[in-house]
């Protein structure tokens, strides 16, 4: 059985909006205010996780990296380009944008509780899904890349959801930042 793994890079005061700067917000691009050795490589340290899942995107997160990973050429991007990618979204998408890409088909929550009975499902950024997913109490584990920044403004990541406890696995340095990975209790 797999399980639904969230990563996400986020703020010392839990802000996961705007990380790169791309909407333009006041606080926006605090991610990149430490060079790019944070966010480069697979800093979530998914390894085998990744090559053997699914990535999970919202729609407007995956319109993103769909114009900016297929023109890459990092062992990572090359991961990133292979993997197969599913987008919850009602307009659809065009899968050839970014190969190995699809939409869903209905209800993400229905299709996550069937695919991870398959395989581990990753979460790439895509709040409004990661919300919906933790309301659905779905999330197994989450990878944050926390930044030593307060933005003081922005969508947070757990502004909703079911109360749930998780443990810390797992916290080291990455760069300028620092990896936190909890797993729920069970």
């Amino acid at each position: 059985m797999g399980e639904v793994i969230v990563i996400q890079f986020c703020t010392l005061d839990g802000v996961v909006s705007d990380p790169d700067g791309r909407w333009g917000s006041d606080y926006g691009g605090w991610a990149f205010r430490f060079g790019t050795g944070p966010v480069s490589g697979d800093k979530f340290r998914l390894g085998e996780r990744m090559e053997q899942g699914v990535q999970l995107y919202g729609r407007r997160t995956w319109e993103h990296f769909a114009k900016v990973w297929p023109g890459r050429d990092t062992e990572y991007a090359k991961l990133m380009n292979a993997v197969p990618k599913r987008v919850a979204t009602g307009t659809g998408i065009d899968p050839t944008a970014w190969s190995n890409s699809a939409a869903i088909d209905g209800d993400p929550v229905a299709w996550v509780r069937q695919e991870r009975a398959r395989r581990n499902i990753v979460v790439i950024g895509s709040l409004s899904l990661v919300h919906t997913l933790a309301g659905a109490d779905l999330v197994d584990e989450y990878r944050l890349i926390t930044f030593p920044t307060v933005v003081g403004a922005g969508d947070r990541l757990f502004a909703t959801g079911v109360p749930a406890d998780f443990q810390f696995t797992t916290v080291e340095p990455v760069d300028a930042a620092a990896l936190t990975v909890l797993r729920r209790r069970r």
